[in-house]
């Protein structure tokens, strides 16, 4: 049996790690000492999920380092809480899939585990954790798309896609890192920067035509420096999934702000801009929306 663990018990990561202890895979949730302590106290999770079409509970293992290999090590942190959980993980694992927004992070997971051992991956998924221990999983479904570093054996990615389908979770292996990280930061940076700048949901941001233009204009410019870094990616197809997305979608970054807490506007926004600066690349609506972000953020902070 596959042996993988989980490193962050939050929206996503609790739902990947409940998922697979429900299908029966051996797994283990690596999370701080208190979400520990409280996932131990709440008997593990607690999930409402629309993409898996039930409600349920699961107790996966729960430990605060990862002292033993595992053959996948799936990396569910905000971005802004990966150095810290990093050092939780003591053991080399086979494969790393990273679930976190933006791009740069995998420079970060290249260096401390070596090229060959980190997959290039994202989630498609909404899922918040209102509570220690309560999953929340809203979008119709949950979808992973992973690419190989190319000295990375086929073999260890297609175990982790077999893993994830058994948990029902859609897995799909792509042929270029660069499309399948960038295809989903093209969408996000747009979704997130407008709801978040707006406060509003995507409905609102579609029909308004201020906001309309503002979406626009974001996918135009991520598209364009996605593609300078060899995604191959279709604006109009990015702002299709958007125009697709149901009227009250929002996004984590505006959940965040909500909360008081510290969002990914760096790792999401901060990544075009400084991706487009090494191509020579402007992205002024991408820097109007995340300018209007931080000030919302650090008024609601204060």
């Amino acid at each position: 049996m596959t042996a993988a663990a989980v490193l962050g018990a939050g929206g996503v990561g609790g739902f990947v790690a409940a998922a697979l202890a429900r299908s029966g895979a051996d797994v283990v949730v690596v999370a701080r000492p208190q979400t520990a302590a409280a996932l131990d106290e709440t008997d593990g999770f607690r999930v409402s999920s629309r993409a898996l079409g039930d409600e349920f509970t699961a107790r996966p293992r729960v430990a605060t380092e990862l002292r033993d290999p595992v053959d996948v090590l799936f990396v569910a942190t905000k971005a802004t809480g990966l150095a810290d959980a990093l050092e939780r993980v003591q053991a080399t694992p086979g494969l790393v899939v990273p679930l976190l927004n933006g791009v740069e992070h995998l420079e970060v997971l290249r260096a401390r585990f070596g090229a060959e051992h980190v997959a290039a991956a994202v989630i498609r998924i909404e899922s918040d954790r209102p509570s220690a221990g309560v999953i929340v999983q809203t979008s119709p479904g949950a979808r992973v798309d992973m690419a190989a570093a190319r000295p990375s054996p086929a073999a260890a990615l297609a175990g982790a896609a077999e893993l994830l389908r058994g948990a029902a979770i859609e897995a799909r292996i792509g042929d270029s890192e660069a499309q399948v990280m960038w295809s989903k930061l093209a969408r996000l940076c747009a979704l997130a920067l407008t709801t978040s700048a707006s406060d509003r949901p995507i409905g609102y941001v579609r029909a308004d035509p201020r906001w309309r233009s503002a979406l626009e204009g974001a996918v135009s410019e991520t598209v364009a420096v996605a593609n300078a870094d060899g995604a191959g990616l279709a604006a109009a197809d990015t702002l299709a999934e958007l125009d697709g997305a149901h009227a009250e979608l929002g996004s984590s970054m505006q959940r965040d702000i909500a909360a008081g807490r510290p969002t990914e506007l760096d790792a999401i926004a901060g990544a075009v801009v400084r991706a487009g600066h090494r191509h020579g690349l402007r992205c002024p609506t991408v820097q109007w929306l995340a300018e209007r972000v931080a000030v919302r953020e650090a008024r609601a902070m204060a």
